[in-house]
């Protein structure tokens, strides 16, 4: 809602003659709590909802976190605009503790994501990792009652509703790679919709929209699934793009990572270039045990 709200205020700006309505949906996303994301459909649990809204013409355009949107758009939508991004690092969030380095062996740490939890488990194998759902009031509420010494989140979220001060440490791209995405929001429309494209194209971010479609080829060279703990993640300088990115298996224990540098204006070449190194690795065996995993999950 605080994403709707943000666009709303900026189309206010830009066309003041218009009337913008908000329309609340609670996405199946939000709905299950009790199960990881991988475990019952996947990132697309939080837009296929509005996504029928659109469809049926009861909505114009959709804002999402960008994470959160599947790799490969159902046929008949398309991105209008990327918007500026915000932080987008992990955030270390505890009561009692002052960063990961600091929790005891044993200590429980809470992530709802595949990607966090391989990382940690790669740094911190003493530390115990366990799922986190909920929106942010609940997943803090779960730290707060004492379920978890600490919980890893999204800095974005945490500045955006104004909690920047539950942030106990920032865990850099060298400690927590990124996902793809994350920390951007970006608009949804139905591809028929030219005149919602031009009305919505100021508040695209040249180079923010660049370096997430980066880093979302490069998830969708691999499946574009959130059953695999998957990081990407591209900075732009000038004409120059650097683009990072890691594939592991949930326990850490196997991890292919690469880091190149290429043309900003060539997002999608770059992000195919670096998953072709990681396939080079040991990309192809981690996520063929990462699909062997989720069946038995399953």
């Amino acid at each position: 809602m605080w994403q709707a709200e943000h666009v709303r205020e900026k189309l206010a700006l830009l066309y003041p003659q218009c009337s913008i309505e908000i329309l609340g949906m609670t996405t199946r996303g939000d709905q299950i709590l009790d199960r990881t994301l991988s475990k019952v459909g996947g990132k697309g649990l939080f837009v296929k909802e509005l996504e029928v809204a659109i469809a049926e013409r009861r909505a114009d355009f959709a804002v999402h976190s960008l994470k959160d949107v599947p790799m490969t758009l159902p046929e008949g939508f398309q991105l209008a605009a990327v918007l500026e991004r915000e932080d987008p690092r992990d955030a270390f969030v505890s009561n009692d503790y002052a960063s990961l380095d600091a929790l005891p062996a044993g200590a429980v740490v809470g992530t709802s994501s595949l990607r966090r939890q391989a990382l940690i488990a790669a740094r911190h194998p003493q530390l115990v990792i366990r799922p986190l759902r909920g929106n942010l009031d609940t997943r803090l509420g779960k730290l707060d009652k004492g379920e978890y010494a600490a919980i890893i989140l999204a800095a974005a979220g945490l500045k955006r509703l104004g909690l920047p001060q539950r942030i106990r440490a920032f865990l850099e791209p060298e400690q927590s790679l990124p996902a793809p995405g994350q920390g951007a929001m970006a608009i949804e429309i139905h591809a028929e919709r030219d005149d919602l494209q031009q009305w919505l194209a100021p508040l695209n971010h040249a180079a923010t929209a660049q370096a997430v479609t980066a880093e979302r080829t490069v998830s969708r060279n691999f499946g574009g699934s959130c059953q695999i703990p998957l990081a990407a993640f591209a900075t732009v300088d000038g004409g120059t793009m650097r683009l990072r990115a890691m594939i592991a298996t949930p326990d850490g224990a196997r991890v292919a990572s690469a880091d190149l540098t290429g043309p900003a204006d060539a997002p999608e070449a770059l992000g195919s270039q670096i998953a072709a190194v990681l396939h080079q690795q040991e990309a192809t065996e981690i996520l063929a045990s990462c699909h062997t995993d989720a069946a038995g999950d399953a």
